[in-house]
């Protein structure tokens, strides 16, 4: 791992380098998401010899030796001289046969439906397939890395189905998906990157034979068979492995991890705004409960609202629980994040296909230069699964206490003398108040989503597969949540500094004797970006959804934190 951090973006700029050990998330979201070029430490390409020297070995021993039905049984390897799934007892009978074999699976594999990943997604899926491969446990050949390496650099993105994984033997379908226009089949899209924001721009959507072709001649100048052609074992390394749900987990813990931060923002902010107390976040009192996710959130929320003059104005004895126990909330959330962050670290770097190939332990004593085949289970997706569930979870909850924060600054009974629904002149307009009811809306549908999927299973394959993890549906439904709660936490965003309106005095409140004051450096650094671009107080009722969105993407692109931080420091969690 880094020793020193570095942002996505200043990553995208040095590239990045794979040898299957080191990848971290940051360098996925570079490549993913900022198009950061991707090498090859040459320093791996002994090891991968050395596994393909086996499977080559053991086609050899079933197909083209004389030896009798027994002694080839120990070269029996599960989809390279065998059938895949209930077909396993299948046996290979010519090279022709093995070779055959690996394209089918990728065909008969690609049937997935819905809306198609996207290109971001699609980046990671490949950039960790390849890093699986990097290990040396797959028995690919060389070029086929190279190849993923050429498509990644040249903005190759397989056009990806999002459903019709179960989670085990990995993401088969999606990631067969994938393969597809690796062997001239599917399609593809040819994209562009803007390295500042870190989206992809599509420009056009050609057949896989064409998208390909593409990169003809580099593949030529590296000696990659074209048209490519997939030898044994490949199409089985292709498609086995949890690629799909990390991919989105990875992307999903990122943006997660922001909102977080940004939810912080968005309490203080409401703090100030309601004349909160600040006793409720004093260090003595999470010293005696100290979670670290909530001994941060307490830090946090004091360093944004440092040298402000609007606290403990209210005339409430203590506030209400989605005020004062924000450090509680908000910081189970991000210790669930840190547990998530651990699990996705891990599968980053890990071997997740089947079978894999390993010296003998102890390692012959004849100098043989045999390995064993190990067919086993690394591409179950549960660690991921469970993680994505949890993550979901993690996430709603950020989003539900915001709703309740949000109905505070809008009730007239609860906002400290705040205009009802913040608008100027209730006879006439509604104000923020339907804000608020897109708020509830979303925060009720993240409740449906929060179902776990990870407790699911359903047989497939004649009941070989008979356990299955469903965790790309949990990946999926944890970037729902998150995209309904980005803008929850928009909408608080938005009310609160509609509401700081009111305290500093640039909107007159119907309570004469209402506080006013002046916000903390932090909270006011968030106000005043939010009014720089372009969201400009509620004086009478407009369409609100344009300001919704342009929070939002402040959010999004990390605009609020990146300036709160420079005026406040580093905003404090667990690591």
């Amino acid at each position: 791992m880094q020793t020193e951090h570095y942002s996505p973006k200043t990553i995208a700029k040095k590239g990045v380098v794979i040898d299957g050990e080191t990848l971290t998330m940051d360098e996925m979201i570079a490549v993913a998401r900022y198009g950061a070029e991707v090498t090859i430490n040459p320093s791996i390409r002994k090891k991968i010899q050395r596994s393909r020297d086996y499977v080559e070995q053991a086609v050899e021993k079933v197909v083209d030796s004389n030896l009798t039905e027994e002694e080839k049984r120990p070269w029996l390897i599960y989809g390279v001289t065998t059938g895949f799934g209930s077909h396993k007892d299948f046996i290979i009978q010519s090279r022709e046969e093995a070779k055959v074999l690996q394209r089918n699976i990728i065909l008969s594999h690609a049937c997935g439906v819905g809306q198609t990943l996207d290109s971001e997604t699609v980046r990671a899926m490949m950039l960790l397939r390849l890093n699986s491969f990097a290990k040396g446990f797959s028995g690919v050949r060389y070029c086929l890395l190279e190849l993923l390496v050429l498509m990644l650099n040249h903005h190759i993105h397989p056009i990806v189905p999002e459903k019709g994984s179960v989670g085990s033997s990995g993401d088969l379908c999606p990631l067969a998906h994938m393969a597809l226009v690796l062997i001239g089949r599917g399609e593809g899209r040819i994209d562009q990157c803007d390295p500042i924001k870190g989206d992809w721009e599509t420009l056009r959507c050609i057949p896989g034979e064409e998208a390909i072709a593409v990169i003809h001649s580099e593949m030529q100048d590296q000696n990659i068979p074209y048209p490519f052609t997939l030898s044994y074992k490949e199409g089985l390394a292709l498609t086995n492995g949890a690629n799909v749900m990390t991919s989105i987990g990875v992307m999903a813990y990122s943006d997660s991890f922001n909102l977080l931060r940004n939810s912080d923002i968005a309490g203080a902010m409401t703090l100030e705004a309601i004349g909160g107390r600040t006793r409720a976040f004093d260090p003595k009192v999470h010293a005696v409960r100290p979670h670290k996710g909530q001994v941060a959130c307490a830090e946090n929320i004091r360093r944004l609202t440092q040298d402000s003059t609007l606290l403990d104005t209210s005339r409430d004895v203590h506030d209400s629980y989605s005020v004062r126990c924000m450090p509680q909330v908000h910081g189970a959330s991000d210790d669930a994040m840190d547990y998530v962050k651990r699990v996705v670290e891990i599968e980053v770097n890990s071997a997740t296909d089947n079978p894999l190939f390993f010296e003998p332990d102890p390692p012959p004593q004849d100098g043989a230069d045999d390995l064993l085949a190990y067919s086993a289970g690394n591409y179950h997706g549960q660690p991921v699964a469970i993680a994505m569930d949890f993550l979901g979870l993690a996430i709603a909850e950020l989003a539900s206490i915001s709703e309740r924060r949000i109905q505070k600054l809008l009730d007239k009974h609860h906002n400290q003398g705040l205009n009802p629904d913040l608008c100027l002149d209730p006879r006439l307009h509604s104000g923020l108040m339907i804000a608020h009811y897109t708020a509830a809306a979303l925060v009720s549908e993240n409740k449906v989503y929060c179902h776990p999927a990870s407790c699911d299973s359903i047989p497939t394959s004649s009941n070989i597969e008979d356990h299955v993890s469903m965790g790309t549906f949990a990946a999926r439904k944890a970037r729902m949540i998150l995209e309904n709660a980005k803008n929850v936490i928009a909408i608080e965003m938005l009310c609160a500094a509609q509401a700081l309106d009111f305290r500093v005095g640039m909107l007159k409140q119907a309570d004469v004797n209402s506080v006013t004051g002046k916000p903390g450096k932090g909270t006011m650094t968030a106000f005043r970006i939010i009014r720089e671009a372009g969201v400009n107080p509620l004086k009478e009722d407009r369409e609100i959804y344009p300001d919704i969105a342009k929070v939002r993407t402040l959010i999004e692109y990390r605009h609020i934190i990146d300036v709160v931080e420079a005026e406040v420091g580093e905003l404090y969690r667990y690591k």
